[in-house]
């Protein structure tokens, strides 16, 4: 399971980096301006390749799709050891066109999908405060103290229901049955405590906040014309 995972995972990095040198070399080839339809002339067949490539990926491993969801949220605090302050302050930052509210509700997305040891070993060996011992000890059975030795090793994200979307996600939070540092930061005697109960106590908000946060999310004004640009490296300006 895991060999196909992180297969799946290479094929899917493979295409986006394919889709991103092809959109360098096309931006460094023409002088049109930024809009939300640049490469229907230059490459018309883009978008649908992309998201050809992308869904076949999501066959072959199902939690990529909620990956894509939660990647920046699951690499902004884990890898790096941000506490949830510091994943806020970075995703809201600027004009706020995302209230602050809907960071917490996307970590709901957690409720489908799974995890490799290496991103949660931490939490269940150095972080005895803030887990639950059974909890704990359970997913310490699949995933070795020692860094490079089980990295792979998948576990649910969601131990109640890991492959159906509900509010469980939050109920375990509730029990200290978190399992990345940054899930259980949602609940940890701090302001998003009583959002945490909120959704324990009513499945449909927790519904309909993540659907409205999706749709405010895909409603944020990107940058057009001379008032931004096409990287040909994402990481650096042009």
């Amino acid at each position: 399971m895991a060999a196909r995972s992180i297969a799946a995972s290479r094929r899917l990095l493979l295409i986006l980096t394919t889709t991103t040198v092809m959109m360098a070399l096309l931006a460094g080839t023409t002088s049109a301006q930024l809009s939300t339809g640049f490469y229907s002339t230059s490459c018309p067949g883009l978008d649908s390749a992309v998201k050809q490539a992308v869904q076949s990926a999501i066959d072959g491993e199902k939690r990529m799709s909620v990956t894509n969801i939660t990647r920046s949220t699951r690499v902004g605090t884990d890898r790096y050891g941000w506490h949830e302050n510091d994943l806020i302050k970075l995703i809201c930052k600027g004009d706020n066109e995302m209230p602050q509210m809907y960071m917490h509700v996307f970590l709901g997305a957690h409720t489908i999908g799974q995890a490799r040891c290496t991103n949660f070993r931490d939490h269940i060996y150095n972080e005895t405060k803030d887990i639950d011992d059974a909890f704990a000890s359970t997913r310490k059975s699949d995933c070795p103290s020692t860094s490079g030795t089980g990295d792979n090793n998948l576990a649910p994200l969601d131990l109640q229901t890991p492959t159906v979307f509900e509010n469980d996600y939050y109920k375990n939070l509730v029990s200290k049955k978190g399992l990345l540092h940054s899930d259980q930061e949602l609940f940890n005697g701090g302001a998003t405590d009583a959002l945490v109960q909120s959704y324990v106590s009513s499945q449909s908000a927790f519904f309909a906040d993540f659907v409205t946060g999706m749709i405010k999310m895909g409603d944020i004004t990107p940058l057009t014309g001379s008032a931004g640009e096409i990287r040909k490296n994402c990481r650096r300006i042009n």
